[in-house]
This record gives structure tokens, C-alpha cells and sequence, in this order.
């Protein structure tokens, strides 16, 4: 299959999902429990693409102190818990990871 043909089908499939749920508009109700999963998601995905990029980053896993991405997301997870702002987390596992990666390993 060709790759123009396989983006297109992702595009229009995309552009169906989304585009059913804005015009049918206020006319879908979700059940209480759908509601209630659906919260989860941005959570869910975020994890799912952080996690891996931490723990693993050349693909093989590193839990050590010399691994940088490890060290700023641990420094943003406490940054968060702390000040529960998104612009703080931000820019403080941002800092810590250029700190780490720059001066601490050189």
C-alpha cells in the first residue's frame, strides 16, 4: 500500500470521527461512565509517550543518574506535585534536563 493512499485514509477517517461529533453536536450524551473514563485520556496518552522516552531513551532501558530525560521527568513530577502549574512543571524539567545534560555529564 502506498503511503499517500494510507495518509489520506487516516486523514478522512480522522476528519469523520471529528466531524460527527461536531455536528451532531449537543444531540450525543454520553452515559455518566464515559464521561468519567473519558477524563482519563490526555493523562493516559501523555503517560504513555513520557514513560517511555524516560526510562528508555536510546531504546534500551537506563534507570541510572547519568540518564538526563529519567532525572527531569522525576525533577517535574515533584515540581508538579509542588506547584501545580503547568508552567512551572515546564520550564523546571526543562531547566533541570539542559542543567543535567550540560553541566552535570558535560
Amino acid at each position: 500500500m502506498s503511503f499517500t493512499l494510507m495518509i489520506v485514509g487516516m486523514a478522512l477517517a480522522t476528519v469523520a470521527c471529528k466531524a460527527s461529533l461536531f455536528l451532531l453536536g449537543s444531540r450525543v450524551v454520553f452515559p455518566p461512565l464515559l464521561k468519567q473514563a473519558l477524563e482519563f485520556v490526555p493523562v493516559t496518552v501523555l503517560t504513555a509517550i513520557v514513560v517511555p522516552l524516560a526510562i528508555a531513551p536510546e531504546g534500551a532501558l537506563d534507570l541510572s543518574w547519568r540518564n538526563p530525560q529519567l532525572v527531569a521527568t522525576l525533577a517535574a513530577i515533584g515540581i508538579a506535585a509542588a506547584a501545580r502549574q503547568p508552567l512551572h512543571t515546564i520550564v523546571g524539567g526543562l531547566g533541570v534536563f539542559f542543567v543535567w545534560r550540560f553541566a552535570v555529564l558535560g
